[in-house]
């Protein structure tokens, strides 16, 4: 079995980088490290000394980085004494959602891999989207829209955070027949809630007037969409001048069960941003030329959220 004492990290990942190509998906690699609960107060990098060897020390968060980064995921370490601890890690399969059909039923539908994630139960999602919601003081946005609802988990959100939810108006818009199928059967006793099985594209059409809060999560970057032309639209002639956004830029991807930090772009192997700062700076950017205070906020989803400032 491989045991790490005093080598460096560097090392270590072109160790395992080899031996996780050579594994195949679900099979364990295991390995042997200074169990990191000994002492407290230490970052990684220092040396600890156990049964009289040195180690260099590295948290449980170290290693979890570390997982991620192989596309593997952290399974419960075994005990091999006080001081020292076996890692595993699974390597992961590639079963992502991203890699399905084009069809949007085949792909965000009911029956898809996407409907079994459930963003609220990942804190790195659920946290910021909260944040969002108290920073533009969700209680006073009495017309909220949600343009790529799937089935309705952010309105859950809003409805366990608000104080008032019963008076807000509600309205959630997917072109995905049945997730918003999916949602409306969450809200059947709610009055105040309503979607429409619609392209966001064409969303004059639905004659719904101007919100107080537009969120939009993961949707605005699709494919089928002109983003940059949309996005001022929206803001144009969907959002009250007074009102205010909640944007969601999935920086992650999501893999066998696990959200996979930082997002694919085609024709790179690896994670790589451009794509999403230019269209998050662009909306921050434009919302400020509107009169808006806009904040950037997150990590695996960056939540762009903005609340207007203008006096009239």
């Amino acid at each position: 079995m491989l045991s790490f004492t005093t080598q460096k990290m560097n090392e270590i990942i072109d160790v395992l980088q080899e031996k996780v190509a050579l594994i195949e998906p679900k099979d364990i690699m295991e390995f042997e490290v200074l169990n990191p609960d000994i002492v407290d107060s230490t970052y990684a990098g220092n040396i600890v000394t156990a049964n009289g060897f040195d180690h260099i020390y590295r948290g449980y968060k170290a290693w979890n980085d570390l997982a991620e980064i192989l596309y593997c995921r952290m399974l419960t370490p075994n005990t091999e004494s006080p001081s020292l601890i076996i890692l595993r890690f699974q390597k992961l399969c590639d079963d992502s959602f991203h890699k399905d059909a084009e069809d949007k039923e085949q792909k965000y539908g009911s029956n898809s891999i996407f409907s079994k994630i459930h963003k609220m139960e990942e804190p790195a999602f659920v946290y910021h989207y909260k944040q969002a919601l108290k920073y533009v003081k969700i209680d006073k946005r009495l017309k909220i829209l949600n343009l790529g609802v799937n089935s309705g988990d952010e309105f859950e959100l809003i409805r366990e955070c608000s104080s008032n939810f019963n008076n807000l108006e509600l309205t959630g818009i997917d072109y995905c027949y049945s997730a918003i199928d999916e949602a409306t059967h969450k809200f059947l006793r709610s009055a105040n809630v309503s979607f429409y099985k619609h392209d966001i594209n064409d969303l004059e059409s639905l004659n719904l007037g101007k919100f107080d809060l537009i969120i939009s999560i993961g949707t605005l970057q699709s494919s089928n969409l002109e983003f940059n032309p949309l996005f001022m639209s929206i803001v144009q002639n969907q959002l009250k001048k007074n009102g205010a956004m909640i944007l969601g830029f999935p920086n992650c991807r999501w893999i066998d069960g696990e959200m996979i930090y930082g997002a694919r772009v085609k024709n790179y192997p690896y994670p790589e941003k451009s794509l999403l700062f230019k269209d998050a700076i662009f909306c921050k950017k434009y919302l400020q030329q509107k009169k808006f205070r806009v904040t950037l906020t997150g990590k695996e989803y960056l939540f762009l959220t903005a609340t207007s400032i203008r006096k009239d």
